[in-house]
C-alpha cells in the first residue's frame, strides 16, 4: 500500500496514525500539497478531486478521502467499536469532524500557519466555528475519557488530527483542560 499525503495535513495524518496503530505496511509518498502537485495530469488520474491523503493498494485499487481510508483499514480491529450503537456514533464523530471541526480548525491553522495570513485577517465568522467546534469537544471530554465508549477508536483519531494544532492556527486550548489531557491520551495509546 502506498500513501500519499503531505505531512503537515491532519487529514493525511489520520491515515499514517492508523496504519501506525494497526501495524499495516505501507510506503509514504510525501506530496507539497502547495506546490500543485495534486493538479497534475498524473495526481488527477489517481484520483480525480486532486486531493491528499490518497492511497494505492497493491492490487492497483485507489481510495481517497481520510474518513473512508480510515474506516477500510481499520475494519475488525479495536478502532472500531463492535456494539453498533457505539459505531454509529463513532460516525457521527467522523461526519462532525469533516463538516464543523475541521473546515475551521484546519482552514484557520492552515492560513495562519503555512501561508502566513495575519489572524487579524481571517474571517471572524471561521475564529468563531473552530471556538464553538473545541467548546463542543471540551464539554464531552469533560466526562469521558474517549469520544466513543471506554476506549480509543476512530473517532478520537480523527479529532486529534487537527485539534493537536489547533494552537498553530491561534485558538487556545489553555481554558479546555479535558482537551489537553484527551490530546495526551490519545497520543499515548497510538504509540502504545
Amino acid at each position: 500500500m502506498k500513501i500519499y499525503g503531505d505531512s503537515r495535513s491532519g487529514n493525511c495524518l489520520k491515515v499514517k496514525y492508523v496504519c501506525d496503530f494497526l501495524k499495516l505496511p505501507y510506503e509514504w509518498e510525501e506530496l507539497d500539497v502547495l506546490s500543485g502537485v495534486t493538479r497534475t495530469r498524473e495526481f488527477l488520474a489517481m484520483n480525480p478531486a486532486g486531493q491528499i491523503p490518497t492511497v494505492r493498494f497493491d492490487d492497483g485499487r485507489m481510495l481517497a478521502q481520510s474518513n473512508a481510508i480510515m474506516r477500510y483499514l481499520a475494519r475488525g480491529s479495536s478502532l472500531i467499536p463492535s456494539d453498533e450503537w457505539e459505531q454509529a456514533k463513532m460516525d457521527e464523530w467522523l461526519f462532525w469532524e469533516q463538516y464543523s471541526h475541521e473546515p475551521a480548525i484546519a482552514v484557520v491553522r492552515f492560513l495562519v500557519a503555512l501561508k502566513g495570513t495575519p489572524l487579524k485577517e481571517i474571517d471572524p465568522n471561521l475564529i468563531e466555528k473552530g471556538d464553538a467546534a473545541l467548546d463542543r469537544l471540551e464539554k464531552r471530554l469533560s466526562k469521558h475519557d474517549y469520544l466513543v465508549g471506554d476506549a480509543l477508536s476512530l473517532a478520537d483519531i480523527a479529532l486529534l488530527a487537527y485539534t493537536q494544532f489547533a494552537e498553530e492556527g491561534g485558538f487556545s486550548l489553555d481554558g479546555r483542560p479535558a482537551i489537553k489531557r484527551w490530546l495526551a491520551r490519545v497520543k499515548a495509546g497510538l504509540t502504545g
